[in-house]
């Protein structure tokens, strides 16, 4: 457990494990009658055979999936689906000249630590900000310090380092004490990623944002997770998850997200009444569509 709500685990995934690439996704089913839950690979290791994955408990089926123990095997697992990160790929020499600032707003510290560690081991200076609430939130910490040039620790509570949002850190980064940047990615809520990315234009730096809790079905055949990005409408699980953050459509992507949030709390209530009376839910007759998008 990386807070009281946020679980961290391994999944045993060998042919999974040899081909995942930094920015995709996966997708679980913790039981039989289950829903499909997207969740960012965090890391993985083709020799162990091993994923790395990070949940938020936020409702129902990701409480099912933070609730499993050693040895405890999901209903289906499936990836990588998505496409990689745009610079995967890319030679040390064609990245010679860049240099990355990512910002990671909560639980977005777990998928970018994937990004900056292939960076890393092609040489590319890479600064991370992780932001969080307060101190006791930031997650990721240690193994980010390990493959960046510099963590930057941001707390809206001022507990810990830079005390406000992330954005007003990094206008502090490039205004105050003269960094350079040629290259932003922002992974977090999406209020976050919007107003880094109105940051980031003002600065005048490219940013990538992270679609990936728009996602539902993964495939593309459900449309849950349109957006529109440059006036194109674009599916985030088979186009993205990542896009340009100048041309993303926040306010219709926020609006998407709030769809379901009666049936999010019918859902929970119907759980935890069941749990009450002793019975196992099975999922069965629930009607869950909205929680996944926030996994």
């Amino acid at each position: 457990m990386l807070s009281p709500a946020v679980c961290r685990m391994k999944v045993y995934a060998p042919r999974l494990a040899s081909s995942a690439l930094p920015g995709q996704f996966l997708i679980v089913i913790p039981e039989d009658h289950g829903e499909r839950i997207p969740l960012t690979v965090s890391d993985y290791d083709p020799e162990a055979g091993t994923v790395t994955i990070v949940t938020q408990r936020i409702g129902v089926s990701t409480g099912e999936i933070c609730s499993l123990g050693v040895g405890d095997r999901f209903s289906d697992v499936v990836g990588p689906l998505g496409q990689p990160s745009e610079f995967v790929g890319k030679t040390a020499e064609e990245l010679a000249g860049e240099r990355f600032i990512f910002i990671a707003g909560g639980i977005g510290a777990a998928p970018v630590y994937p990004q900056v560690k292939y960076l890393h081991a092609l040489g590319a200076h890479v600064e991370v900000i992780i932001g969080a609430k307060t101190s006791g939130l930031i997650i990721c910490r240690e193994e980010m310090s390990a493959v960046c040039d510099a963590l930057h620790i941001c707390t809206d509570d001022g507990s810990e380092g830079f005390g406000g949002m992330v954005t007003g850190l990094l206008e502090k980064l490039v205004l105050e004490d003269g960094k350079r940047y040629t290259r932003a990615v922002a992974i977090g809520p999406m209020v976050m990623m919007k107003f880094a990315s109105l940051t980031a234009r003002k600065l005048g730096i490219p940013i990538t944002v992270s679609l990936n809790t728009l996602m539902v079905d993964g495939t593309g055949m459900c449309g849950a997770c349109r957006v529109t990005v440059g006036g194109r409408t674009r599916f985030a699980c088979v186009e993205g998850p990542e896009f340009d953050g100048y041309e993303v459509d926040f306010d219709e992507a926020m609006r998407r997200q709030t769809m379901y949030r009666v049936q999010e709390h019918d859902a929970e209530v119907e759980y935890e009444h069941e749990c009450r009376i002793g019975r196992t839910p099975s999922g069965q007759g629930v009607d869950r569509d909205g929680e996944r998008r926030n996994a």
